[in-house]
């Protein structure tokens, strides 16, 4: 990844996730190669696009530059050849991603980064196959990864500490914020802080609390819009007024246990599965996918785009790559 040359990375996979990255790397000024063997993947990349594109972040490139930096190689030995990063998003299937990246490994110089977009995979167990998986690193974005800045990054005990630094270096290059995880853990962080939710979300609806479309308003106006700005840890220092985390602890907090025991453990059977179904499609079923995507992306980027104006306004951030197009 050295020279003046733009960096060629190559995407394998045409999915969400793998749609999401290369409109975010397209934007940044990098050459993509999409690896996919599905004939029509030309068309769903361009439609991927067209919707994408205008909620990158504020700066990157116009559009209409896209085009002269993207290319498609169905073979996945061609794709990788000459790749300076390499990104994977199969699905989560490890004897798959195993083969994937003995492939990939044998194909790919020697000195590329070789990202995955699991979401639940250790690398160690991902590159058992290749001859050196030193330079396989965990690059776990959250979806939408061309709008929601987190990566959480993961080595395993064969990952270099330079491939991490590398890959904390490559994310940073195109508006992403990388975070290190200290060790492996199934499913990594923010999945199992989202599973915890979605699993009491999942109980609260099947109880008749409330239904799917309010759960989901009660959770936009008030925690989802209070962890914009402040992580949970944060938010309960600030519960704790002057005395801080310390004082919340050992007072409002000090049941916390005892709530836990509360929480549901909703199956999840055909009845919940059917309930959960039936409420989402009265509650978002007058819309399409492209409608939605649209609606969430807009917000999202509008969320973006006034903490960076409030962290420029503070001198703290000016170069913040959060900025979005308007």
């Amino acid at each position: 990844m050295t020279g003046t040359r733009q960096p060629t990375v190559t995407v394998v996979g045409a999915g969400t996730i793998g749609l999401g990255w290369i409109a975010l790397f397209l934007g940044y000024g990098l050459r993509v190669r999409v690896n996919s063997r599905r004939a029509e993947a030309p068309r769903i990349v361009e439609e991927a696009l067209e919707l994408f594109a205008p909620h990158l972040p504020e700066g990157t490139e116009d559009p209409s530059t896209f085009a002269g930096r993207l290319e498609f190689e169905p073979d996945l030995e061609r794709a990788v050849a000459d790749a300076d990063i390499v990104v994977e998003n199969a699905p989560e299937n490890l004897e798959l991603k195993q083969e994937l990246f003995e492939a990939i490994g044998k194909a790919a110089p020697a000195e590329a980064l070789i990202l995955s977009s699991t979401s639940t995979l250790n690398p160690d167990d991902m590159g058992a196959r290749m001859a050196d998986s030193s330079r396989l690193v965990v690059a776990h974005p959250f979806n939408p990864p061309h709008v929601v800045p987190l990566v959480e990054v993961v080595g395993g005990e064969r990952t270099a500490p330079e491939a991490i630094e590398e890959a904390v270096a490559f994310l940073s290059s195109v508006g992403r914020e990388p975070v290190v995880l200290h060790k492996p853990i199934l499913a990594f962080a923010a999945n199992r802080l989202q599973s915890a939710l979605l699993r009491e979300s999942v109980h609260l609806v099947r109880e008749g609390v409330v239904t799917l479309e309010e759960l989901d308003r009660v959770v936009t106006h008030s925690v989802g819009l209070r962890w914009a700005t402040v992580g949970p840890f944060l938010a309960f220092h600030l519960g704790g007024g002057q005395g801080g985390l310390r004082k919340w602890l050992t007072t409002l907090g000090a049941g916390l246990e005892q709530g836990w025991e509360l929480l549901g453990r909703p199956p999840m059977d055909d009845e919940t599965i059917q309930l959960l179904i039936a409420q989402a499609d009265e509650a978002y079923g007058d819309k399409s996918y492209e409608e939605l995507v649209r609606e969430r992306d807009t917000k999202q980027t509008a969320i973006l785009r006034t903490l960076a104006e409030v962290s420029n306004a503070d001198g703290r951030n000016p170069d913040s790559p959060s900025e979005v197009r308007s």
